[in-house]
């Protein structure tokens, strides 16, 4: 986050998470999470390819029979299957044509040329228009992509490519340009994959399982690494979009399919694109150090934001961070309902809010932090526990998770409005809400927690709550999450 001067406007909650407490009916909110992911079950099982996978008839140039280029030669046979299906049965008939060749390479040591250059050093994968390509880098990127995450990631880098390959297919379809802006290209692109893994998970893939839980966060996974740095615009001719933008565009691919995708365009991109430079006087470049002085902005800003639900705030106590006489501890903070406190761990929220070491993260290394905004969130999500017990709302079940990283979402969105002169406070920043999914993302996060620290079982739900907090508002938390 930034310091700077801005105007206060207040949530709107009064009277909307009460409904929270009812039990769902005909008519009524829509309960989600508790057993669906985008309306397909939540599932627990090892995802990968899976063992009695055909084996994919397709020409490889320079593979050479590895592990990685298994998965990807399987990835982009199951992801042409898929659009053999889906492009004529989504967009009139349109016939599927596969891509005209395929290069695996090993960037540490290969030259091999395409229409789109040399692949030497080049830590990548990639659709070439000029020769109809995709090409991956099966010497650092896969590998690297597997170890961390999954082998589900490395299908993922691949779906999001042939994307590519489906936009030059679309053609004006798609309503891409040359002018068209390269965030608004991977966008679709992101989509496109979404789309193809709710195939996958829907159980119709030949090649494939992926469950709703731990598989589908390989996916969530995946899509955070490859984001944008922070402070990166979004006009920036190699823009790619924050996690936020492009977990965005995937899940929508996920939910709606590709007709929505093919439906983006610069105009609905941009109006909802959370990617752009830091602010000028962002001397911090989107981190500010958690001292007492922040945690008293923070502290302001909720009780702000919050207000208009009529309950007594939670007030911030430092200390161990674990509640004094006992109950749902969850370090580094914890909401204690006997006292209506947020306690909180001072030096252990410090290292949480550390800046993210990006490079350290290309290079397969942990980083030591996660910003401050995940630390911020997490704070946040203790204190929208104690606004929820107030107006009667659930605080110990997964949709309250939900809820819960829903109105950190919510607040999110009320600290970036426009500054008010002379007036203390704190603004969200470029990157912030990545930092956000970073926690969100990890299985100890406290975001989407309830008040005794379970989380709902996918990272899918747990990012897309914060997502419909930020852009649709309050009001949503309680009609989806009730």
């Amino acid at each position: 986050m930034s310091r700077g001067g801005r105007a206060l406007a207040v949530l709107v909650v009064a009277g909307l998470l009460g409904a929270a407490a009812c039990s769902t009916s005909a008519g009524g909110p829509v309960t989600a999470g508790a057993g669906n992911v985008a309306g397909l079950p939540v599932t627990h099982f090892e995802s990968g390819l899976k063992p009695d996978a055909p084996k994919p008839d397709l020409q490889v140039q320079n593979a050479d029979g590895g592990s990685e280029d298994q998965l990807a030669t399987a990835a982009i046979a199951d992801v042409q299957a898929y659009w053999s299906g889906a492009l004529p049965e989504e967009f009139g008939g349109e016939k599927f044509k596969p891509v005209t060749s395929l290069l695996s390479y090993d960037s540490t040591r290969d030259t091999e040329e395409t229409a789109c250059g040399s692949v030497k050093e080049l830590v990548n994968a990639f659709y070439c228009a000029g020769d109809d390509s995709v090409a991956w880098d099966r010497g650092v990127l896969l590998p690297m992509l597997k170890q961390r995450f999954g082998p589900m990631s490395v299908v993922t880098v691949l779906a999001h490519e042939f994307g590519h390959a489906i936009q030059y297919r679309l053609g004006d379809r798609a309503g891409i340009t040359k002018s068209t802006p390269t965030v608004v290209k991977e966008q679709q692109a992101d989509c496109f994959a979404g789309s193809y893994f709710r195939w996958v998970a829907a159980g119709k893939s030949e090649y494939y399982r992926l469950s709703t839980a731990e598989g589908l966060d390989q996916v969530m996974a995946a899509m955070f690494f490859i984001r944008d740095q922070a402070g990166t615009s979004g006009t920036d001719r190699q823009a790619h979009g924050t996690a936020f933008d492009r977990t965005f565009a995937f899940q929508s691919g996920f939910t709606k399919g590709p007709k929505d995708c093919a439906a983006m365009n610069t105009e609905n991109v941009r109006a909802r694109l959370t990617e752009r430079p830091f602010d000028s006087g962002d001397t911090g470049k989107g981190d500010e150090r958690l001292d007492e002085e922040t945690l008293q902005l923070v502290k302001a800003s909720l009780d702000e934001a919050f207000k208009g639900a009529g309950v007594t705030a939670p007030q911030f106590v430092p200390g161990s961070g674990a509640c004094p006489a006992g109950g749902p501890n969850t370090p580094p903070t914890s909401y204690c309902p006997d006292d209506n406190t947020v306690q909180l761990n001072q030096n252990q929220l410090e290292q949480l809010a550390q800046p993210v070491d990006q490079e350290a993260e290309q290079a397969g290394k942990e980083s030591t932090g996660l910003g401050d905004f995940a630390a911020f969130a997490e704070l946040a999500s203790r204190y929208a526990m104690g606004i929820q017990k107030g107006v009667g709302a659930s605080i110990d079940n997964p949709n309250a998770g939900l809820r819960t990283a829903c109105l950190v979402g919510a607040w999110a969105a009320f600290t970036n409005r426009p500054g008010e002169p002379g007036k203390p406070g704190l603004r969200l920043s470029a990157g912030d809400l990545d930092e956000a999914i970073a926690d969100l993302l990890r299985p100890d996060g406290l975001v989407s927690a309830d008040v005794g620290g379970a989380r709902p079982d996918s990272g899918f739900d747990r990012v897309e709550a914060l997502r419909r907090g930020y852009l649709e508002g309050s009001p949503v938390c309680s009609k989806q999450y009730a």
